[in-house]
């Protein structure tokens, strides 16, 4: 196994001890004196004017100390949001419909849940109960929460600032040479499928503390994040405040998943009131706030068709997306077409491709960025497509894949829409798999279920994603070595979760020769200069990861160089290893401390390292109950090529808590809202489902690397691999359980209800 693992390292994450004995530091856990707190008056309707609104009575109420409107938003320019799509060239030159984005509504609102008022008050709770007491009149507007209902023609019109509820439409790849392969095709499959509308749900919800230091003119931060420079630049466009002249501090963030990397309006509003008030503000959202609020995940329909030749090889695919970034643009949503086109062909040699994008609006909460940010959309619409086409072919979903790799012999790859694959082995990780999962013996174990009253069903699915690109023109680490011989790793990527303290701190101290526990890492320290990516798309260790092992590099080299004055040689003549400096024509020894024995040293780290493709083929085995529909996960064989691996356990635990997630989205997870008012059905846990430990009782693992070029450790990134994957291959079993009925398509949440239902109506079709 190629791995960075040295005798020291016990795979333990040195951040652990004080997550689980609860002394972590999280957003809502900072406090200043004097502060003040927010609350916010929400849209009680999917769409309607405001008609007036009445704040005297809330106004009067003790602890009251000042109420702000959309018209205060509007007032300070606070309106206007970063376009997420600004950087896609538009079908025949289309430019995106931009609605403005008041921090505060004004005028009009557009989702329910949407900002309308806030209240600061001297406690929560005096600001809760004078937010009840706000009169607002609206005159309710016709509302749509479907994307494919919003462009249907005859729909009513949101907006005439978006003709035909149309925001934006793109395209990728050849129309023509695609409708041309498709024209001598020996077989056509066609699939529609729905990637469901999701919300993030991570464990801490959003909250903030927000202060103005009137001398300095800084506006200091608190929030849940994922690296400063997205959250600060995004910050600064809504606010016109100048970068760098917004400053955050964070510790812990529990969970992100993309939802933490946009600068979300409340945050703004909050700048408003903290300059006006001179007092620090504070404001901890409730969980049905981020149902409502939180950018949801998804949200994608796709329409897609595959050619093939009589030989099963792949000939041309087709794919209309509509999707629905909801009532604003986010910041945010953009990967779901450009990682999407990115990875289009999927594993495959598909010759030509084509795909259109249509952003439809509707009243809905806006959709950013979640867990794969459109790579698990292409990926669940690829794999479903090719499944279905080996059972219209008759031919076992293995071979119909194995048929049309990209060989080992075509790296690196470049795909029709130009994105280049550097290196995989698609035959070895499959090959791998099959064994692994036991493929051949699957109809025994079918058997084996049907005799206990359960239908056992199949599913494969084999993934590429690209990560580790990200928008900053370098990620840049600063690695700092002082007179104890400890070395201090600055970084403005963010965990949330991921164990990137143990992780970079192995980078470096593997690097050097050195104890782990030298090594100390320094998230996004406040004020910091440094560029760099956030924690987002599966970036961090080859971005930041890649930089700490430069920066370790330029340790020993210019270390060297210092070494040699102490040991009166020639920096050619001195040798480096495991923390010392020595030379064949000295005696003397020189230790990392000596470097920085009369002031600390600053080594850099830094470069741009590009796309790199992780991989892997998922295959998984589900039980459904025959009577009641209860899908059970009862097999589930993970092959990932993620490069090398750093340290296992925390390869581990991505996976695993990528592979639960995506199973959430297939079994339950869904946001709902009633398609008359628009109003969201699911706000709370008690209507929203989320996995459970017992969903997937086993997560089996294996790895199967190909050494990264794109990063000098060889990394491929593994933060989205198992959502990606999962969800594909957990659908395909479903539905090849119930296939025998009759079954061949299903949308997810696969709930036991669906699964009933399908069963029913198969049997009664039968009859």
């Amino acid at each position: 196994m190629d791995t960075h693992d040295n005798h020291h390292h016990d795979g333990k994450r040195v951040e652990d001890q004080r997550l689980i004995t609860g002394t972590g530091k999280f957003s809502a856990d900072w406090n200043m004196p004097g502060q003040l707190y927010a609350h916010f008056v929400r849209a009680d309707y999917a769409h309607a004017e405001i008609l007036s609104l009445d704040t005297a009575r809330a106004r009067a109420h003790p602890g009251v100390v000042q109420i702000f409107t959309g018209e205060d938003a509007v007032a300070a320019g606070y309106v206007k949001a970063q376009n997420a799509l600004s950087a896609f060239p538009g079908r025949n030159g289309m430019k995106p419909h931009v609605l403005e984005r008041p921090v505060l509504a004004h005028r009009k609102v557009r989702f329910a849940g949407e900002g309308v008022v806030m209240v600061v008050a001297e406690s929560a709770a005096a600001a809760a109960d004078a937010a009840e007491l706000v009169e607002i009149q609206y005159r309710e507007l016709p509302a749509i929460t479907n994307g494919e209902a919003a462009l249907a023609p005859g729909a009513v019109q949101l907006d005439e600032a978006v003709p035909g509820n149309l925001v934006f439409e793109a395209e990728a790849g050849d129309e023509a040479a695609v409708a041309a392969a498709f024209k001598t095709a020996a077989h056509i499959t066609r699939l529609k499928v729905l990637s469901t509308r999701v919300s993030p749900s991570p464990m801490e919800p959003r909250a903030a503390l927000v202060r103005f230091e009137p001398a300095s003119g800084e506006y200091w931060f608190n929030v849940p994040m994922q690296g400063v420079t997205n959250i600060r630049g995004a910050l600064s466009t809504y606010s016109k405040v100048p970068q760098d002249k917004i400053i955050l501090e964070v510790r812990d963030v529990g969970g992100g998943f993309g939802q933490r990397s946009p600068a979300y309006p409340e945050y703004v509003a909050m700048m408003l009131a903290a300059k006006a008030l001179g007092k620090p503000i504070k404001w901890v959202s409730s969980r049905v706030e981020s149902f409502l609020t939180d950018n949801h995940g998804r949200a994608t329909l796709i329409d897609g068709q595959l050619a093939l030749d009589s030989d099963g090889k792949f000939l041309a695919m087709r794919f209309d997306w509509i999707a629905d970034f909801g009532a604003y643009l986010a910041p945010g949503p953009q990967g779901h077409i450009r990682n999407t086109a990115t990875c289009m062909t999927g594993v495959y040699r598909i010759p030509v491709l084509y795909a259109n994008f249509k952003v439809p609006f509707t009243n809905t909460t806006p959709v950013g960025a979640y867990r794969g940010a459109g790579r698990p959309d292409v990926a669940y619409a690829v794999e479903r497509i090719v499944s279905q086409a080996a059972v219209e072919l008759g031919m076992d979903g293995a071979d119909l894949r194995r048929r049309n790799f990209i060989p080992n012999e075509a790296y690196p790859y470049k795909t029709p829409l130009g994105s280049v694959y550097e290196n995989a082995d698609f035959p070895g990780m499959l090959s791998q798999a099959l064994q692994f999962s036991d493929w051949q013996g699957f109809e025994a174990r079918r058997a084996r279920s049907a005799a206990k009253g359960k239908l056992r069903g199949r599913g494969i699915a084999i993934v590429i994603e690209p990560t580790g690109a990200g928008n900053a023109p370098s990620d840049d680490i600063d690695l700092e070595l002082d007179a104890s011989g400890t070395l201090t790793v600055f970084t403005v990527a963010k965990t949330q979760g991921h164990g990137h303290e143990t992780t970079m701190a192995m980078i470096v101290a593997d690097a050097l020769g050195i104890e782990r526990s030298r090594v100390k890492v320094v998230q996004c320290a406040p004020g910091t200069k440094l560029v760099g990516n956030g924690t987002g798309g599966s970036r961090t260790m080859v971005g930041a990861g890649s930089a700490c092992y430069v920066a370790a590099q330029n340790l020993i080299k210019e270390g060297s160089s210092l070494a040699a004055l102490h040991l009166n040689v020639e920096p050619s003549q001195v040798q480096y290893a495991k923390g010392e400096f020595r030379s064949d024509q000295s005696k003397n020894v020189v230790k990392l401390a000596d470097l920085a024995q009369s002031k600390t040293v600053t080594f850099k780290g830094y470069g741009k390292f590009g796309s790199t493709f992780p991989n892997g083929c998922h295959i998984t085995e589900v039980e459904v109950d025959a009577e009641t529909g209860a899908p059970e996960v009862v097999s589930y064989h993970a092959v990932d090529d993620c490069g090398v691996v750093i340290n296992h356990a925390i390869v581990e635990g991505q996976l695993h808590g990528g592979v639960v997630q995506g199973a959430g989205q297939v079994f339950g997870e869904l946001i709902v809202y009633d398609p008359k008012s628009g109003q969201p059905l699911t706000a709370s846990f008690m209507d929203y489902v989320m996995p459970r430990a017992g969903l997937i009782r086993e997560i089996r693992g294996e790895e199967h690397p190909t050494t990264s070029k794109v990063s000098p450790l060889g990394v491929k990134g593994m933060g989205e691999s198992g959502c990606t994957a999962s969800i594909p291959s957990l659908v395909d079993a479903t539905i090849d359980a119930l296939r025998p009925l009759g079954v061949q398509k299903l949308d997810m949440p696969l709930t036991p209800a669906t699964l009933w239902h399908a069963m029913k109506a198969a049997k009664q079709t039968k009859v």
